[in-house]
């Protein structure tokens, strides 16, 4: 098959490792997510399909979960409950794959999946079913959870809000895993932190709207918006100690609808990113004490707006539970398809379905293990260059419209990763003891 098409079971590399059928309605539904993608907090379409095959394996499913969050539940017996977690939501971002199963979504705006979360619904979805069926291998319950709205940091915390340790059961551990552009087929961990802590913030600058021709009777937002964004970027630069990894990124910035109006007012939305919880703190403070100064030099009439939309923990996991499920993918795979992760600045809301959100859910004592899942297929991973920094450079990372996951070699592993792991921390089926059931559908 060629590399960017849709896996078939017969085609499949691995298929005998995770099973054909498996596989083969894994990559349907990869295929049908990624080409009507919804956007976080409209993933209704998305939710229906992840719900129907929960159902098909023999889960009991409820929807509407903080939004359209799905939750499948299955148990067998006394033991240990395990959460496996995917993400439900897309991008905002026009697709440029050329895939025959792209997007078909452009309107209102356009929307892809740019950053795996189709393939992290599959796999869990192929693991799920995967664990379903073997009605004699385990113990314990198994929670699959469909979160929406990851992608603005807002979806764990719904759910938790409701009632998800509540009106489900609590797990023990908590998995989940991420592409990223390493060659498909591998997998990488690491110790101590893999993604960093964020914080949104959006800013609105008051001015004093006007005629294009008569700027000194007006008080122009859009130059100190300009002003502010430049300005932001010392709090990294001259406010942030060498060793202290910090990220700021002005992504959005919106005013104006005329070129020969001065509008009213400016709306930027600013994130940051760092590993250390005091960090992000001052950093914020910072962009406080930066944008109340900005409206004072312009000579806004009125004070500015910082509102903090969303925030996340850093992803870290638990020693037991990461090092656990590294031995448990070590196995699966080889040593040489587990490698190690570099800390990455980027960010998650998952932290909350474990410890750092103990203050929204009150389970204490909840391990999380999270990896990272390669998606770069053979053929584009030759092609990038040589070196790591040239493939770096060149390879389409996550939220580029050129992101594309090879399905075959990412579905195949990821499908494996995750079972691997839920087995890892499930209760063995003494080979002595009576074989649980497999329960009815609900």
């Amino acid at each position: 098959m060629a590399e960017e098409g849709v896996v078939t079971a017969g085609a499949a590399v691995g298929a005998d490792a995770v099973g054909g059928e498996v596989l083969a309605e894994a990559a349907r539904l990869y295929a049908e997510v990624h080409r009507e993608p919804e956007l976080s907090g409209a993933e209704e379409r998305t939710a229906a399909r992840f719900g129907d095959r929960l159902r098909t394996a023999g889960y009991e499913v409820a929807t509407g979960v903080g939004g359209h969050g799905v939750v499948g539940v299955l148990r067998r017996g006394e033991g240990p409950t395990v959460l496996l977690r995917a993400e439900l939501d897309a991008l905002p971002v026009r697709e440029a794959t050329g895939l025959p199963y792209a997007s078909t979504v452009t309107e209102p705006v356009p929307v892809m999946h740019a950053c795996g979360h189709d393939a992290h619904l599959a796999c869990v979805a192929g693991a799920a079913h995967a664990l379903a069926a073997d009605a004699g291998g385990w113990r314990g319950t198994l929670v699959v959870v469909g979160q929406p709205a990851e992608e603005t940091l807002t979806g764990a915390a719904a759910m938790l809000a409701d009632g998800l340790y509540e009106r489900f059961p609590a797990p023990g551990v908590v998995l989940a895993q991420h592409t990223v552009p390493l060659p498909a087929g591998m997998v990488a961990h690491t110790e101590g932190p893999l993604l960093a802590a964020s914080a949104t913030v959006e800013v609105v600058l008051h001015g004093r709207g006007g005629h294009a021709s008569a700027p000194h009777l007006a008080v122009d937002p859009v130059v100190a918006a300009a002003a502010l964004v430049l300005r932001l970027q010392t709090i990294v630069s001259r406010e942030t100690g060498p060793g202290e990894p910090l990220v700021l990124t002005v992504g959005s910035l919106h005013a104006g609808g005329a070129g020969n109006v001065i509008p009213e007012s400016a709306v930027l939305e600013v994130t940051l990113r760092a590993f250390a919880p005091r960090t992000l703190d001052r950093a914020l403070a910072a962009v406080r004490r930066i944008v109340h100064a900005e409206a004072a030099a312009s000579g806004a009439d009125r004070d500015p707006e910082v509102r903090e939309v969303a925030r996340s923990a850093a992803t870290v996991n638990d020693p037991v539970a990461g090092a656990a499920v590294r031995r448990a993918h070590e196995r699966a795979f080889g040593a040489r398809r587990v490698t190690r992760w570099q800390p990455s600045t980027a960010t998650e809301d998952f932290p909350l379905l474990g410890p750092a959100g103990e203050h929204l859910h009150g389970v204490a004592g909840i391990r999380s293990a999270y990896w990272m899942l390669g998606s770069v297929g053979p053929e584009q991973w030759a092609a990038a260059g040589a070196t790591a920094a040239q493939r770096l450079a060149a390879l389409p990372a996550n939220h580029s419209p050129r992101f594309r996951p090879h399905p075959r070699l990412t579905l195949t592993t990821g499908i494996q990763a995750m079972t691997a792991a839920a087995r890892t921390h499930l209760a063995a089926v003494d080979a002595e003891s009576p074989v649980p059931q497999r329960p009815p559908t609900f």
